[in-house]
């Protein structure tokens, strides 16, 4: 196998990328509030040998569909680390509505939970109903929370180092716990937060969680550039995506970073079938569960950000009608995404946009041998070193590529046999340095 592998992280989402899968017969309806179906897919996932399992989130009820999003994050890793002995958990946790001292002992608590298996996803959140929910009547723009969150940053790093080594002493003859003199306060002092510190517990099994970053935007590729070990991204086109590789190395060398000690992982939406027409087969049997075109045609124009009663189903999309990239509380990923696509594809009507299903990722339709060369095609040309895949459904799309794909990959010399690493850390080769 050569040195560089492939990483593979599935997305946990309860109802699977497919916008109706819960209205399958073999799908669990109750997956967004139950704790087994998390912990079932995890297992699933570690039989593959995947990296991760990686659960995104946000704090609101959506007003129509499925509510994917429904048990705390740092509640279901505890589920699914008691599920499983070797794969890394990852979980998103906004900067924005929680305090750096809850975030970092949370993380620190799942790491020792899990034998040192956890990453924190931080995100800045950007959906106003969230922000509602912790009161918020109006979000900060996106400098701001991009502030808030490099202090956050800084404080829960500071935080998972306040002990030095040896600080554990754990020494029943002599009585003594901890060498309090090697646990030192941060003090730290910001325009947004104030922390005294240090954390109430020592360095976690991987001296601290992986921590992992999604935002797209200038002060998204900032934060990863200084602080990320992995990099979620939203890439529909190989060639944006090698630009973007290229960028985030480059930006991560000027911290006097080692770019190979940063991962870069576009989101993907495989439907896997004994052939590319299976394949096809599969997403109409599904899209026939999804209604008329005009739902189709809504969660569409939600995508791109227009008012789907301005759309006309049979003719181009009018790409006058895109607001400028990264409104106050839009994904400048996701923005940029949408208008490439809808620019490369302007010659066809909104029915066929629509149809194809686009949200933010790019779907790879076909045999399992056309899935794994197109991932080889992306690892080797330097657009990724890895995926974050949502599955059409969960857990039988996950199930179709371990069985189908992940072999392919391994034959190909890419991707690992079996665990060799104890850590999350030691997996994406990012060895803990104090800072």
């Amino acid at each position: 196998m050569s040195e560089r592998t492939l990483h593979l992280n599935v997305n946990v989402i309860a109802s699977g990328a497919h916008p109706a899968a819960w209205r399958l017969p073999e799908a669990n309806r109750r997956a967004f509030f139950d704790p087994a179906h998390y912990a079932n897919v995890a297992r699933i996932a570690e039989a593959g040998l995947f990296d991760t399992a990686f659960m995104a989130d946000n704090s609101f009820l959506h007003p129509d569909g499925y509510p994917n999003s429904g048990l705390d994050p740092i509640v279901t890793l505890s589920a699914m680390a008691a599920a499983t002995s070797r794969i890394g958990l990852v979980g998103s946790y906004s900067t924005t509505f929680h305090h750096p001292y809850g975030i970092a002992r949370a993380f620190a608590s799942l790491d020792h939970l899990s034998a040192g298996r956890i990453g924190w996803n931080v995100v800045t959140s950007r959906n106003k109903p969230e922000g509602l929910n912790y009161g918020f009547s109006d979000l900060p723009d996106r400098e701001t929370r991009y502030g808030r969150a490099l202090e956050a940053v800084e404080i829960v790093t500071a935080l998972w180092d306040s002990w030095q080594p040896g600080a554990l002493v754990l020494d029943p003859a002599t009585g003594i716990a901890v060498d309090r003199d090697l646990i030192k306060p941060i003090d730290y002092v910001g325009e947004h937060f104030s922390v005294a510190g240090p954390l109430q517990l020592p360095p976690s099994p991987q001296g601290r969680p992986l921590i992992t970053q999604a935002g797209g935007s200038e002060g998204g590729l900032d934060l990863a550039a200084r602080f990320a070990d992995a990099v979620f991204t939203s890439a529909l086109y190989i060639e944006p995506a090698r630009e973007y590789y290229a960028k985030l190395k480059a930006a991560v060398a000027r911290y006097g970073r080692s770019p190979d000690r940063i991962a870069i992982m576009p989101g993907i939406n495989p439907v896997i079938g004994s052939t590319e027409e299976e394949a096809r087969r599969r997403i109409a049997e599904h899209d026939e569960i999804v209604g008329p075109v005009g739902g189709q045609l809504e969660k569409f124009a939600k995508w791109v950000g227009v008012d789907p009663g301005a759309l006309d189903p049979d003719r181009p999309f009018p790409l006058e009608l895109l607001q400028p990239t990264g409104g106050t509380y839009s994904s400048v990923g996701f923005d940029t995404a949408a208008r490439l696509y809808l620019e490369r594809n302007r010659h066809r009507t909104v029915r066929e946009l629509a149809a194809d299903g686009r949200q933010g990722h790019r779907n790879l339709v076909g045999s399992a041998e056309q899935v794994a060369d197109d991932l080889e095609n992306w690892f080797r040309t330097g657009a990724a070193d890895g995926f974050v895949i949502q599955f059409d459904t969960l857990p039988g799309g996950l199930e179709l590529f371990v069985e189908h794909v992940v072999p392919l990959l391994q034959k190909k010399g890419i991707f690992r046999r079996e665990y060799g690493e104890n850590t999350l850390r030691e997996r994406f080769g990012v060895p803990y340095v104090r800072g």
